[in-house]
């Protein structure tokens, strides 16, 4: 089987980065999809490994949390009358938590919206933070279970409840949802700092989410058809938002401006994760033997 050597492995991580879609990938590059599938797997696991290990004991402030919907094979609607749905099939969300002043994404997770996902989210997010941080979410019910249960009295945590009008009735079923008319702001634990109570900064995380990965860009047929691949995908999208992609308001990266790294990453050093978990597994499997009679 050939290999593809580093250069041509960097230039379809940066087209995959950038929003394009596996077959537009295929076409720009001349690589198989089989061959596409397979770096952005490798590369999703050896990010997500990477992130799960390096980013930790981040020193922020304020941090703010939300989900991105998408779906995987079928509209959750559509599954029960879908051939051959795999596991996993339907509602894909995605939960992120930003920090507002690096603008690094601390954590992220994949799964449901419901309470239990809430928990597996909320206590990631726990484990990687290094102080005490003043908390903003939406009014999703599932985060006051589970940010009780991760910090318990240890956190500033306060809800941005947007209030909307009704909807016009040529408007109903659209993307866009009705007007939002206010905000209301609420305590829920500690002494957060109302003025500072804010979701923005997530919430175009979300769209830039949605322009640097094709699977959720709507109304295409891009989207992503195995939960394992999403989830890869989005792995590899966080590496290079956090490390490699300089951010236009900070002029570094994320990463740099969290002090999680010392420098800005290329493409070519998410080659090189890939290369080192390759090369463990060449470890594990020892040297080639000739079979004999």
């Amino acid at each position: 089987m050939k290999i593809l050597d580093r250069q041509a492995r960097a230039q379809i991580l940066h087209l995959l980065c950038e929003g394009n879609s596996i077959r537009s990938v295929t076409r720009l590059t001349g690589a198989s999809k089989n061959t596409v599938i397979k770096l952005m797997a490798d590369a999703g696991k050896a990010c997500a490994a990477f992130h799960d290990v390096n980013v930790r004991d981040v020193q922020a402030k304020r941090i703010q949390v939300d989900e991105i919907w998408s779906f995987t094979y079928a509209k959750q609607k559509n599954v029960p009358h879908a051939k051959a749905a795999p596991d996993g099939a339907g509602d894909t969300w995605t939960w992120t938590a930003i920090d507002a002043d690096s603008k690094m994404i601390v954590s992220y997770f994949i799964g449901g919206r419901d309470g239990e996902c809430a928990m597996w989210f909320v206590d990631d997010l726990r484990s990687r933070l290094a102080n005490r941080v003043q908390l903003t979410s939406d009014g999703h019910k599932a985060y006051l279970e589970a940010v009780e249960g991760a910090f318990g009295g240890d956190i500033d945590y306060a809800i941005l409840h947007k209030v909307y009008g009704s909807s016009p009735e040529n408007m109903k079923g659209k993307y866009s949802p009705a007007e939002c008319i206010g905000t209301q702001k609420h305590r829920i634990e500690g002494d957060p700092d109302l003025q500072h109570v804010s979701t923005s900064y997530v919430e175009r995380s979300n769209l830039t989410m949605r322009m640097h990965m094709r699977r959720f860009t709507r109304l295409t047929n891009g989207f992503s058809k195995k939960v394992e691949n999403h989830a890869y995908a989005v792995a590899l999208h966080m590496m290079y938002y956090n490390f490699v992609r300089l951010h236009s308001k900070l002029r570094t990266s994320p990463a740099m401006a969290a002090g999680v790294t010392n420098r800005l990453w290329e493409i070519g050093d998410i080659v090189a994760l890939v290369e080192a978990e390759e090369a463990k597994v060449d470890r594990k499997r020892g040297p080639y033997k000739v079979a004999t009679k």
